[in-house]
């Protein structure tokens, strides 16, 4: 299916790997200009040879950090200024620390809240007159931990939800113009799920890596944990004029793993 993208421009935040980076790279197989923002130089680099290779359309690295609202600001002013425009928005960001609700700081909900929903807010407020003049798109990369709680992830599970109720308003206040919509998925092949298990693993609650692995497939009716490319392709979807009646809509893509 042609998505009609071609030449459109992608603003993907922290997407130098995982699920940020599969749905940048869905975007520039369908020849879209890409921009892409991450902390880690080597990281971006490398993320900016593979989107090259995926696709015929630019492609922007940028060195940013999402919780520093001025360092947004200026990965949007970039994209705007190297492709002259800006029709979809992307965004992503890793997973804040694992761990029970007891043995959480303050400072950590406050890096929580930044990372997971004031950096949506950000990027959604420099982007809005670009995707407005462009009638284009937002898509937001959540978890299904806005639908169903998950063990030693209270952050996760507490902070994410307010992108949920941020996609909702933004649906209705950004239309006509631009159409905002979430991603909710399960587990996926990334670092972050790596991470998680091995702390798992250290903390004891699994023997061993290759557990803790089956036991994050285990509630999934396909048996599997995700690819990230699966999720890169609804994101990219989601973001071009085939789903130009979604809007306002959270989709699973999570193998039916969430009983909801």
């Amino acid at each position: 299916m042609d998505l009609g993208i071609e030449g459109n421009v992608a603003l993907c935040t922290a997407a130098s790997s995982g699920l940020g980076l599969a749905s940048a790279e869905a975007l520039a197989e369908e020849g879209a200009h890409v921009a892409v923002c991450g902390r880690t130089g080597a990281r971006l680099e490398a993320a900016g040879e593979r989107l090259r290779e995926a696709g015929d359309g630019g492609v922007l690295t940028v060195e940013a950090d999402i919780t520093d609202p001025a360092h947004i600001s200026g990965f949007v002013s970039e994209t705007v200024d190297e492709f002259g425009g800006l029709d979809h928005v992307v965004t992503s960001a890793g997973g804040p620390p694992s761990g029970p609700f007891l043995g959480t700081d303050d400072q950590d909900w406050y890096s929580a809240y930044d990372l997971l929903v004031m950096s949506v807010v950000w990027t959604l407020r420099e982007a809005h007159p670009h995707l407005r003049a462009s009638r284009g798109s937002a898509v937001a990369i959540t978890s299904r931990t806005v639908r169903s709680a998950a063990d030693n992830l209270v952050l996760s599970n507490a902070v994410r939800r307010a992108v949920e109720g941020l996609v909702q308003t933004l649906s209705r206040e950004f239309a006509p113009a631009v159409r905002v919509n979430s991603v909710v998925p399960g587990p996926h092949e990334t670092a972050r799920i790596e991470n998680l298990i091995e702390a798992a693993v250290e903390r004891g609650d699994v023997p061993d890596y290759e557990t803790g692995y089956e036991e994050w497939a285990a509630d999934n009716p396909l048996e599997r944990i995700g690819e990230p490319r699966e999720l890169g392709d609804v994101v990219a979807f989601l973001a071009s004029e085939r789903a130009s009646n979604v809007n306002g809509a959270a989709v699973p893509v999570d193998g039916g793993s969430t009983r909801r």
